[in-house]
C-alpha cells in the first residue's frame, strides 16, 4: 500500500542528492546536514529512538558549527521562464489526488492520501517544468539545494517544532503551566483568566514557533480548566480565540521559520527580521482585541 513510505523516499531521495551536490563543491558542512536528512528519512523507523535524537543532535551540531554556506547566486545560464502554471499543478494534484486516492483505500493509506497525492503532484511539475523549460536532468535539485542552503538551517523548522509540542505534551507541561498560572490569576478573575490564555498562547507560539504546539499546553493549563469548566465559557470560542491569539505570536517570532525567516530569504531583504517587524504593528493589536473578546464572550 502506497502511504508515507512514498513520501519519505521523495524527500530521502531529494536530500542525498543535495548532500552529493554539496559534497561535489567541496561544501562538506552543507552536504553533511542533508546526508543526515536523507538518513532520518530512509532509516528512521530502522535506527530507533536513540538514533534518531543522536542524528537530530548531530544536525544541531552542524547547524552551529558556522561552516555552512549560503547558497549561490543564479547563473545566467539557468532556464527561466513562466512557472505560475506549473505552480498551480501541485495544489490541483494534491486536491484531486486526495478525492481520488480516498476511493482506493487498497491501493493508497487513506489516512495519507493528501500527502502521497501532493507529493505525486510534485513530481509531475518538476517534470511538466524540465519538459516545458528544456532544462537539464539536475536543474531542479540544484535550484533546490540553492534555496535550501539559503534557507540554512530553518528549512526543518516546522520538524522541530513538531517534535518539541510532542515532548512538551508528553512532559505534562500544560499542568505545571496551569499549577503557576492558577496561583497568579485572582480568585473569580474572568479577566485575569482572559489575558493569562490569550497572553500565554501567544507567548508559547513565540517560544516554539507553532500555535497548534503551543495549543495542547495552555488549553490544559487555563483553557479547559478555568475558561471552560470554571467560568463556563464556550469551548469552541475558546479555542478559536486562543488559536488566533497564538497566531498573533506566529507573526513576531523567527522560530515560525517557515512564514518570516524563509520569505526574508526568498526575497533576498537586507533585513533577516524585516517580516517580523512589519508584521508587530499589526500582531500586537490583534492580540490585545482576542484577549478583550474572549473576556468579552466569557462573562
Amino acid at each position: 500500500m502506497i502511504g508515507l513510505n512514498l513520501v519519505y523516499a521523495v524527500a530521502g531521495l531529494f536530500f542525498a542528492a543535495c548532500a552529493l551536490l554539496g559534497a561535489a563543491d567541496r561544501r562538506w558542512a552543507n552536504a553533511l546536514f542533508h546526508a543526515l536528512l536523507a538518513l532520518s528519512f530512509f532509516a528512521g523507523d530502522a535506527i530507533g529512538d536513540l538514533g534518531n535524537g543522536v542524528l537530530v543532535l548531530a544536525l544541531v551540531a552542524t547547524a552551529t558549527s558556522g561552516r555552512m554556506h549560503r547558497g549561490e547566486p543564479e547563473t545566467a545560464s539557468e532556464p527561466r521562464g513562466p512557472l505560475l502554471a506549473l505552480a498551480l499543478v501541485i495544489p490541483a494534484a494534491a486536491l484531486g489526488g486526495t478525492l481520488l486516492f480516498k476511493r482506493l483505500p487498497t491501493l493508497v493509506d487513506s489516512q495519507q492520501a493528501t500527502l502521497v497525492a501532493l507529493t505525486l503532484g510534485v513530481l509531475v511539475a518538476l517534470a511538466l517544468g524540465h519538459w516545458r523549460l528544456r532544462a537539464p536532468p539536475l536543474a531542479g535539485v540544484r535550484a533546490g539545494r540553492r534555496l535550501l542552503d539559503e534557507i540554512g538551517w530553518a528549512a526543518i523548522m516546522p520538524q522541530l517544532l513538531a517534535s518539541l509540542g510532542a515532548v512538551f505534551a508528553l512532559a505534562g507541561v500544560g499542568d505545571v503551566v496551569g499549577g503557576l498560572v492558577g496561583g497568579a490569576i485572582p480568585a473569580g478573575s474572568v479577566l485575569g483568566a482572559a489575558i493569562a490564555y490569550g497572553l500565554g498562547m501567544a507567548l508559547f507560539t513565540i517560544v516554539m514557533g507553532n500555535a497548534f504546539a503551543a495549543f495542547p499546553v495552555m488549553a490544559a493549563a487555563v483553557g479547559m480548566p478555568l475558561l471552560v469548566r470554571q467560568y463556563g465559557g464556550d469551548p469552541a470560542a475558546v479555542a478559536a480565540i486562543g488559536m488566533l491569539a497564538g497566531f498573533c505570536g506566529t507573526l513576531l517570532t523567527p522560530m515560525a521559520a517557515n512564514f518570516n525567516i524563509v520569505p526574508a530569504a526568498l526575497l533576498e531583504l537586507r533585513d533577516r527580521y524585516g517580516v517580523i517587524r512589519a508584521q508587530a504593528a499589526t500582531a500586537l493589536p490583534l492580540l490585545l482585541f482576542n484577549v478583550l473578546l474572549l473576556w468579552w464572550v466569557i462573562r
